[in-house]
C-alpha cells in the first residue's frame, strides 16, 4: 500500500468516524427530545393530579362541613310533630284555670316553650306563612280558597307550619292559598 492509499484509508475512516459521530449526536439530540418531551408530559400530568387532589380535598372539605352543619337535621324533623301535637293540645284551653285540663295544658304550654326554646338554640326557625304572598320555596298550597279582600296568591290560613334549619328549609309550610 502506497501512502496516498494509506492516506486514502485514513481519510476514509475520519469521514466514517465523523458520520458516526454525526449519527451519534443525532441520536443523542432525538433522545434529549424524546426525554424532554416526556418530561413536559410528566410535568403535565403531575399539575393535573395535584389539581384534582386540591378540588377532592376542597368537595371532600365542603362536605364535611355540610355534614356537621346539618347534622342536627334527624332528630329536628322527629320533633317537629311533637310541637304540632302539643300546638293542637295547647288550642283546646278555654283560658278557665279551674278545671283539669286547664292545668294539664298549662303543663303542656311550658314543655312546648321548652321545645321551642331549644329548637331555637339550633338555629331552627319557623317559617313565617300567614298573610304573605305564596312562594313555592316554603309553602305548600293544599287547599285554595276565595276572598276578594286579598290578593291573589296570599296564604289564607296556616294548616301545618314550616321550618328553616339554618338557612335550609327542612319543612314546608302547608297552606291554604287565595285564588
Amino acid at each position: 500500500m502506497s501512502k496516498k492509499d494509506v492516506k486514502k484509508v485514513k481519510n476514509k475512516n475520519e469521514e466514517i468516524k465523523e458520520e458516526q459521530e454525526e449519527k451519534q449526536e443525532e441520536i443523542k439530540n432525538s433522545e434529549i427530545e424524546l426525554l424532554g418531551n416526556r418530561i413536559k408530559e410528566l410535568e403535565e400530568k403531575l399539575v393535573r393530579n395535584q389539581a384534582e387532589l386540591i378540588n377532592y380535598k376542597r368537595r371532600k372539605d365542603d362536605e364535611v362541613s355540610r355534614m356537621l352543619k346539618y347534622s342536627q337535621e334527624d332528630i329536628i324533623l322527629e320533633i317537629l310533630p311533637i310541637i304540632d301535637n302539643f300546638e293542637r293540645a295547647i288550642k283546646l284551653d278555654d283560658n278557665n284555670l279551674e278545671d283539669e285540663l286547664s292545668k294539664f295544658l298549662n303543663g303542656f304550654k311550658m314543655i312546648y316553650t321548652n321545645l321551642i326554646e331549644v329548637l331555637n338554640k339550633y338555629e331552627v326557625k319557623e317559617i313565617e306563612a300567614l298573610g304573605k304572598e305564596f312562594d313555592p320555596t316554603y309553602h305548600q298550597a293544599v287547599l285554595t280558597d276565595k276572598d276578594e279582600s286579598k290578593a291573589s296568591g296570599t296564604i289564607l290560613e296556616v294548616l301545618q307550619k314550616g321550618y328553616m334549619y339554618k338557612d335550609k328549609v327542612i319543612r314546608v309550610s302547608m297552606v291554604k292559598v287565595n285564588e
